[in-house]
């Protein structure tokens, strides 16, 4: 069962509340205002639906700190919504976002998509992340061969092998032992 945060302007409204009731969600409601960010980070619910007239500024830019510090599925509907806040919704990484268009008995699949489409996007940005420390890594380890091959008159492979052999004995990445050797070279200088 999926626990979902229900934020809506109207708090008096239950007609999305009873739908999601009615596929088994659990579901806490509030009504729109910066509490959401506060509640989202304290309860971590596994989606948050937005039921809205239309996105102010201040809530896509909560949506963006949320993406940054809590990253969530985020469904949201509109009754209506400019291009310019179209735009500013989809950069705030909403993962689904449905205007003029509450129709509850596609609820259960606009939250599994949106669920699959925020897992996906996820799982790209964990690569990206992945792949930016290894070039970083690569840098480091490059320099600190430099290093080991100007101070010690290492050849590249002799230089590449002591870091490796540096870093396992340290039980440590080689790219922790670059950033070692590189420190040290500084501490050095």
């Amino acid at each position: 069962m999926l626990n979902v945060l229900l934020v809506e302007n109207d708090i008096n409204s239950t007609l999305l509340e009873n739908a999601l009731k009615s596929e088994g969600f659990d579901i806490l409601k509030i009504q729109c205002s910066p509490l959401f960010l506060t509640l989202a980070k304290e309860s971590r619910p596994d989606v948050i639906i937005f039921n809205l007239d239309t996105p102010t500024e201040k809530l896509i830019t909560d949506l963006y700190t949320l993406n940054q510090q809590l990253p969530l599925p985020v469904i949201m509907f509109a009754s209506h919504c400019s291009g310019e806040a179209i735009d500013k919704v989809i950069k705030a990484e909403v993962s689904a976002f449905i205007v003029d268009g509450l129709n509850c008995q596609r609820l259960n699949s606009i939250i599994q998509v949106a669920i699959a489409r925020f897992k996906q996007k996820q799982a790209l940005k964990d690569a990206l992340e992945e792949a930016r420390i290894q070039l970083e890594d690569r840098k480091q380890i490059d320099r600190a061969k430099a290093i080991l091959m100007k101070t010690q008159r290492f050849t590249e492979d002799i230089a590449y092998h002591t870091l490796r052999k540096l870093a396992m004995d340290r039980n440590i990445t080689l790219g922790e032992m670059a950033r070692n050797v590189i420190a040290m070279a500084e501490l050095l200088k």
